[in-house]
């Protein structure tokens, strides 16, 4: 298959996974019966897969879809006059819905096969994408193989997990070209003049798939005796997340140890602030840390690069950064630990 005619598969799976979310708006009873069996065959499988977030994850995939946008991309790079069809491993995590989805179109749109090794967790949302991808475009189908057991035959891996288990993939897998990630967090910088409508979005990208990606806003970087009555009045739309037990269960959980080692911490009923130094915090825990100068901030950002994924900022902190509640909207050039794979899958 030549390039335009990949891309023009990748747009094909953009439209009809656009009428798919679309239907959770009730414009179609046909299309609604088939996001509602595929929303319960999802979150039978993974109770942290709600059907919002399934919903969430299939408008993340189609916002970066569209015809101009692959087009676009794909015209940075210089693809050989041939398919390579290389055999390329991937090795997904299964903490959000689909978050194997950029690697596959990568290595799909690269001229390369696609050898999935599908976490147990997000099997059904994935392998439903790739078979709408098939779908929309027949020339893919010999070239997806979805397993969740051993990966065979591979000529180049990219893998991603936790900072243990890409010890475990370096070794195992450190013979073949390869792209191994291991955990990175996202922080937000606020100012104080944040409106209400910027702190709605930024809750966002703190609360969308209960904070467990990459990409979701685990830790704030706020002025000195900030004070944090809008950000909660703003959290409240989420307060549903007091229904959610695996939520819920992580929440009572972090309060019950703060509160026995009497930790310091505002609590707004479904979310625990704590003042911490670390990126990364627990399941409904935000950690904060407070800054007289904003330049003192970008140092830290900027020394703790190689652990982050994104950066939440307003143009008034003079931070180069992703716009409150875009977070989990990356575009195909958003590549994650910002290695590019496209670039990576065409020198194999």
């Amino acid at each position: 298959m030549i390039l335009a005619r990949r891309i023009d598969g990748f747009v094909e799976l953009g439209r009809k996974l656009t009428v798919l979310s679309a239907a959770s708006k009730g414009s179609d009873t046909n299309i609604d019966e088939e996001l509602l069996a595929l929303t319960v065959a999802v979150q039978n499988g993974n109770a942290w897969f709600t059907p919002a977030s399934v919903i969430s994850a299939i408008e993340g995939i189609s916002s970066m879809l569209f015809e101009k946008l692959l087009v676009e991309w794909t015209a940075r790079y210089s693809f050989p006059d041939y398919e390579p069809l290389k055999n390329v491993g991937v090795i997904m995590a299964g903490n959000i819905p689909a978050v194997g989805f950029h690697d596959a179109m990568c290595i799909l749109l690269s001229g390369n096969r696609l050898k999935a090794k599908v976490s147990s967790l997000d099997l059904v949302l994935i392998t439903y994408i790739l078979d709408q991808l098939a779908v929309a475009e027949p020339g893919f189908k010999d070239r997806i193989e979805i397993t969740t057991g051993q990966l065979k035959d591979i000529d180049a891996i990219i893998a991603t997990g936790s900072n243990n288990s890409s010890r475990y993939f370096e070794y195992y897998f450190g013979k073949y070209p390869h792209i191994i990630r291991g955990n990175r967090n996202s922080s937000a910088v606020l100012t104080g003049a944040e409106t209400k409508e910027e702190l709605e979005e930024l809750n966002k990208d703190i609360f969308t798939y209960f904070g467990l990606g990459c990409r979701n806003v685990s830790k704030l970087f706020v002025p000195q005796d900030y004070n944090f009555d809008s950000f909660f009045e703003a959290a409240e739309k989420w307060s549903w997340l007091k229904n959610h037990n695996k939520y819920f269960n992580n929440y009572e959980y972090s309060k019950a140890v703060f509160l026995v080692n009497s930790i310091k911490h505002f609590d707004n009923g479904f979310l625990l602030v704590k003042e911490d130094l670390s990126l990364h915090s627990p399941v409904a825990v935000l950690h904060f840390e407070t800054y007289e100068n904003i330049d003192a901030v970008k140092l830290q950002l900027l020394e703790q690069a190689d652990q982050l994924q994104c950066v939440v900022s307003s143009p008034l902190t003079g931070i180069s950064g992703i716009a409150f509640g875009e977070t989990q909207l990356p575009g195909p050039s958003e590549y994650a630990d910002r290695v590019d794979t496209m670039e990576f899958l065409i020198g194999i």
